[in-house]
This record gives C-alpha cells, structure tokens and sequence, in this order.
C-alpha cells in the first residue's frame, strides 16, 4: 500500500492538518493524482542535504522538469468527464513552471518535508492532530477587530470633517452678522441683530463642544486601536515569526515541519497589519490638519494627536524591520571559492508601495564581534571581513506567489579575515554570519527605512577535510542558540537528552530512519565512556569539550568525529538496509556477542566498528572446534571498500552467513539492494566477478560441522589493508595478482570468479 494510500485512512484532523502543510503552492490534488510517481522518487530522499552543492540543484531541477512532464502525460490520461481534474493538473504544470524554475530546490525540499510530515502522522497519528492554538484564534480576531475599528474611524474622521466645514460656515456667518451689525442705524434693529448673534454664538460654542467630543473620542479610538494593534503585532512576531526563525535553527539540524504555507500565513498577517497601521497613521495626520484649521479649543485639554503619531510610526518601523528575512539561508558550512545560494523575503512587499521601487539588497559576511556590535546599535555595519561576488540584487515582485524576495543563485566567498584565535580554538569554531541589508521608502515616500538581516552562524573552511568539526560547530549552536542572545553565544555545557534529541534528528534527517531508544543510550555511554543506568536522567549534561574535543578512550578521534563518520557512510552506502532495519548499528561489541550467542551458526548482525571511523563490521556466530559457538568479527568496511562492492553484495558473498539477527534469512534482507548480474562488455572476452571471501588464519578457525577443516583459521586483520594475498583481487590497491595457470579448456567460460580478498 502506498504511502498516501495510508495517510487517506487517517481521522480527518490529522488530513487537514496534512494539508495545511502542503500549502496553497502544491495543490493536494497534484499529491492525490502522482501519489506512487512521487513517492518512488522522494520517499528515500534524505530530508536535509547540508552539501549545497550543483549536484542537490541538478537533481531538484531534474525532479522539476520531470514532474512538469508527469503532470501533463497524467491529465492527458484522465477520463474525458474529469473536466476538472485536467483543469487543475495543467495549471498546477504552468504555475510550477513559472515559480520554481529559478529556484527548484525550493519545491523539491518542501515536497521532501511534506512526505517525512506524512511519515509521522502514520507512525504517531495523536500527535500530528492540529490542535487548534488558541493565540491563533486571538491573533485573526484581532485582526478582524482592528478592521473593524479602522472602518469606524475612517467614518467617524469623515463625518468630523463635515462638521469642522458646517462650524467654518457658521463662525464665516457669524463674522459677516457682526459687520452687518455694526452697520445698522436703527437701535431696536441693532438690538435685535445682536440677540440672534449671541443665539448663534451659543450654537457655534455647542457645536465646538460636540466637535471637541466627538474629536477626542476619536483620538481615544485611535489609542485603542494603536494599543490592539501592539498586542496583535506583538503576537505575530515574537510568537510566531520568532518561531519560524527559530525552526530555521533547527532545520539546520534536519528537522522537519518548516512549511512556506506557515510563511505565507504569518506573510498574510503581516499584510494586514501594515495596512491597518497605514490607515490609522493617515487617519492621525488628518484629524490634526482639521484641527490645526480652528484654534477655538479650550488649552487645558491635551492634544494626544502627536504622541499617537508617533507611537503608530513606531509600530511601522518595528513591523518593517522585522518582515525583513533570510527565507532560504546560505550554507552554515561555507567552502571559499564555492558557489551558494540565499534567498531573502520583504513580508510586507505587497503592501505600501515597497514593490513599486524594486530595492536593491546587498550581502556581505561579518565576523562574531561585528554581527555583535550590529545587533547592539540595531544599525548595519558598513564593515565586512571577506570578499563575496554577485552579492547584490533587487528585491522583485511575484503576482503569482505575491512575494516581494530576491534569491542569489551565484554567490561566492573569495576571500576571508578572521580573527585571532584564543587558546586551542581552531578555524573550525569561528563562527561568521551573512549579513543582508537594504533601504527603501515606503507610502508616498515621505518616509524612508533601513532595514537588515543577520544569517544563522556559518562557519568557513577551505577544504573538506575541516567539514566534521565544522559541523560540530554548527550542530551545537542550532540546538541550542536562544534567539535573544548576543551573537554568537552557546552554553558550554547543555542536557544530554536535548543533545541526543539533536542527534537523532540529525541522522534521521540524513539517513531517513531515526535511532532506537537502545541505539540513543549506546551513544549516551559511548560520549560519557561510562556504563549508564537507562534510562538516563534529564539532569545529565555534557560539555562541548566531551562532545567533539576530547579523544575516546585509547582512539585518535572524538565522539563527534565517530558519530559524523558513521551517519556520512550510513547516508552513502547503508541507506537502504538502515531504513529496512536490518543495521543495528549503534551497539556495544560485547551486547552483539551475547545477543548472537544465543543464535544459531551463521547468524550475523552489522554494528559501526568502534576503532575504525565510518566503518562497519559484520559480528557472526561460528562454531570452535569443540563444537561451541564462537563469535568472530569481519574487519570493518568504510566507504572506500563500499565504492568497490555493496555492504548487500558483500554478504551475498559470505556463505557462511544465513541469517540476520535474529532469524531473517539474508536474502529476504539484502537480496532487493544486492548488484544483479551485468553483461559482458564484449562477448569475444570470458566475463569474470569481483567477490569477497573469508581469509583462513591459524588464529581463528572458521569450522564447518562434519566438513575437514581445511581452511585452517581465520587470521586478525593486517595493519595494512593494502598487502597483497597470493592467487587474490586486492580490493583496495585494485591490482589484479596472478593466478595459477591452467588449460583453458579446463576453465568455466561462463563465469570465472576471482575471489577478493576484502579483509573480511
């Protein structure tokens, strides 16, 4: 059963929360319809792909185009009467065309999110319920409510202006009655003329009160509403855009859940207040205009008119500043002279005029201290420590997605200064930041703002062999950066369960299936080199020191280097077979060999070798001489032997392996990712196989019941894994070492083995 087969059985809140995740850029039709062609391609697709590199773009832009072609064949296919359904495939091709074709990752990465998302509710279907936050529901009925104050003031502010203009032609009257007044000869007349003067002057000074009324009311309106709209806006950035900034953080750990439908919704808000505070800032600025016309106001009445202006102002600068974002950050480990991309959104880009001007937005890369000292005088430093080419471009607008964003396709680091380094910190733990700034004047550019926009942490190297301890770095400050620090700063010491919670989520991301609990508690002992009660308890914490400076016992390497290894050849070689299960993995030598002893001969489990980085080891249970049952250890692979034969291939090889622990035959295991059988470049050459076999030694015997041990023992691996053994395929020098002679016609045409000798 496919997997969107199975989310369709879920209760409907968990399918309504799949969709809100989805979002309005992918249709759930265009899920519903491409169902199994989506998920053949995607499903074994590591969620987080931290090499950002041509080869990741190539292959999103080649999931584009080919998703373009199956949209179009599919509503070709459609019954005639599904007028609908070839409606909607078709617009869904046009507009994917329209919005990915720059930028493929972005669609590739979230449909990757989307199937991981849907993984979850299947697996933990009470968890993935959308519970319906109840700040939410405060935030749109805030909104609705601003809307409707707004409306009410623009009435009340228009309907003062008409009664500003009926006292102008009253006090006009009255000025004119006294001349006339002054005028007349007769004193009865005068006396007369002057009665209905000072009725009108009463009416006048009643109408003055009633407009004094009815304008402080409104000022009082426009102070309620200012106050609403602060909590509102309070709420959208610090609550939820703060959030989403912090799931950056963590997606940088390959945690999913980050959907541009969150984005968009938060975007949506923002919208909405801007216009909201827009209109209150020019409903201000006329009600002081008509106010300014007459100064028939009593002086000890305060005129809260200015600070209101001011505080609405303020309010605008705040949202402006910080709608100013990285939605597709660069690359936390950054390679000089290597291309990267960014992408940077202006949330409130559809609203007061900003698009009209397409302002430019320039990058640049500062140090801890400058990024520091940005945030502290809340100004962008004109200072840089490196040199970034195509590091400028235009904030454009999208009619379609009605985004307001600039990405940077072509960006590179030639240059770089750092810092002087203190005590026994290396290249590896400076920590720089991508720095993103812009002007631009908004309404009718009567007001100009600044804005800018600081990258999570990246840290430079300038060669490959620097990537794990950069990404230690990296790892860390994800896990752990509160959003209100000073930049860059981490606790040195933090709870190892938050660790392991990173960890996990690290290398599920990467391989595609998470830890088990034994697995997480094996690296929990592993990191503190100690036996642990389990489960652990939450006060135990750990240092950055323990985590990825200080050697394991009696190894060259650090508990980090070990972990990193073994989750790069996991994500490289093992993929499929961990994703089935079949890779134990994380687990002491000692708890394989009693789980194994309990097993029948020929039952083997695969656990990550503790002395050899990135490499795998096979744990098998033979039988000694005598009849009992002996575990013996194949010498681990690393990626440089995967490059010459499969993990599957290589087990297929071994007959004395039958079973994977604890009973599975190793066909029904490894069969579906063992290399079938190739032909024969040219059938005028006798074909022949690479193999691998088990090498006797007089140290361990390899024993067969009822069979002469002919094969002696099974030697400890050399030192080197590049000697040569007579009649053998070295795999690793990849020379070809003679065999005996014979006849040909002694020989199988069909298929000649040379047997490798892998060091198994």
């Amino acid at each position: 059963m496919s997997l969107w087969a199975r989310v369709n059985q879920l209760p409907q809140p968990v399918l309504e929360q799949i969709r809100y995740i989805y979002g309005n850029s992918f249709p759930i039709e265009v899920r519903h319809y491409l169902a199994e062609w989506i998920e053949e391609r995607l499903l074994n697709v590591p969620v987080y792909q931290h090499e950002q590199d041509s080869a990741y773009e190539q292959e999103a832009a080649t999931f584009l185009n080919q998703l373009i072609n199956e949209l179009e064949r599919t509503a070709i296919n459609l019954p005639e009467d599904n007028v609908t359904g070839r409606i909607r495939l078709n617009e869904s091709a046009r507009n994917f065309r329209q919005l990915f074709s720059h930028n493929p990752v972005q669609l590739y990465s979230h449909l990757i999110n989307c199937l991981q998302r849907e993984r979850q509710c299947i697996a933990y279907p009470e968890e993935c319920v959308n519970v319906q936050d109840p700040e939410i529901a405060e935030v749109i009925n805030g909104l609705q409510q601003l809307q409707m104050l707004v409306r009410a003031n623009e009435n009340d502010n228009r309907n003062l202006v008409k009664d500003y203009e009926h006292l102008l032609l009253e006090i006009h009257e009255i000025t004119k009655n006294k001349a006339q007044m002054e005028a007349i000869d007769n004193a009865q007349l005068r006396e007369h003329a002057r009665a209905a003067l000072v009725q009108q002057e009463r009416n006048v000074n009643e109408t003055v009160t009633l407009i004094t009324g009815k304008r402080l009311n409104l000022v009082d309106n426009f102070r309620k509403t200012i106050q609403l709209t602060s909590q509102v806006q309070e709420k959208v950035l610090h609550k939820y855009l703060t959030q989403w900034k912090i799931n950056q953080g963590f997606a940088g750990n390959g945690a999913s859940g980050m959907s541009a439908s969150n984005l968009d919704t938060i975007q949506a808000w923002c919208e909405n207040l801007a216009e909201i505070i827009w209109n209150t800032k020019d409903q201000i600025r006329l009600a002081m205009k008509n106010k300014s016309k007459l100064n028939i106001e009593e002086p000890n009445l305060p005129d809260f008119l200015p600070q209101s202006l001011v505080e609405v102002t303020n309010l605008l600068k705040a949202l402006i500043t910080t709608t100013f974002i990285i939605e597709k950050q660069p690359p936390q480990v950054m390679k000089t002279n290597t291309r990267f991309a960014a992408t940077v959104r202006l949330l409130i880009g559809n609203t007061l005029n900003i698009r009209m001007s397409n302002p430019l937005v320039r990058v640049s890369i500062i140090s801890e201290a400058q990024a520091q000292a940005t945030q502290q005088s809340n100004k962008a430093s004109e200072q840089s420590c490196g040199e970034i080419m195509n590091n400028t471009g235009n904030l454009e607008y999208n009619e379609t997605t009605k985004q307001l964003s600039v990405s940077f396709r072509n960006m590179q680091l030639k240059k770089i200064k750092r810092a002087e380094k203190k005590g026994t910190e290396s290249v590896m733990d400076e920590k720089f930041a991508l720095l993103f700034q812009s002007s631009f004047a908004v309404g009718h550019g009567d007001l100009v703002f600044s804005v800018w926009t600081i990258s999570l942490p990246v840290v430079v190297i300038v060669h490959g062999n620097q990537e794990p301890q950069s990404w230690a770095t990296i790892t860390w400050d994800n896990a752990f950066a509160d959003i209100n620090r000073v930049p860059f700063h981490v606790p040195d010491k933090v709870s190892w369960n938050l660790l392991a919670e990173a960890l996990n989520t690290k290398f599920r991301a990467s391989t595609g299936r998470s830890m088990t609990p034994e697995n997480m508690h094996f690296l929990c002992e592993k990191a503190f080199r100690a036996n642990l009660q389990y489960p652990v308890s939450n006060d135990l914490t750990i240092t950055w020191s323990q985590f990825c400076k200080e050697p394991l016992p009696d190894r060259t390497f650090t508990f980090w280097e070990w972990f990193y290894a073994a989750m790069k050849v996991t994500r490289e070689h093992l993929r499929g077979p961990w994703n089935d299960g079949s890779i134990v993995g994380f687990i002491h030598k000692s708890k394989a060999e009693d789980y194994l002893l309990k097993c029948s001969r020929g039952t083997f489990l695969l656990r990550f070798s503790d002395s050899e980085l990135g490499g795998i080891t096979i744990a098998w249970v033979n039988e000694s001489n005598d009849g009992q049952p002996q575990i013996l250890h194949i010498q681990p692979f690393t990626a440089k032997d995967f490059a010459t034969r499969s993990l599957s291939d290589r087990i297929r090889d071994f007959e004395d392996l039958f079973y994977l622990y604890p009973n599975k035959p190793k066909n029904e295991a490894f069969d579906r990712y063992t290399t079938p059988p190739g032909q024969p470049r040219n059938r005028n050459y006798i074909p022949s196989e690479v193999r691998a076999v088990l090498m006797p030694s007089n140290n361990n015997p390899i024993s067969y019941p009822n069979t002469p041990n002919s094969y002696g023992h099974l030697q400890s691996p050399d030192a080197s894994r590049d000697t040569p053994t007579s009649g053998s395929y070295n795999l690793e020098n990849d020379q070809v070492n003679h065999l005996p002679y014979q006849p040909l016609a002694d020989l199988e045409l069909e298929n000649i083995d040379m047997f490798a000798s892998s060091y198994t």
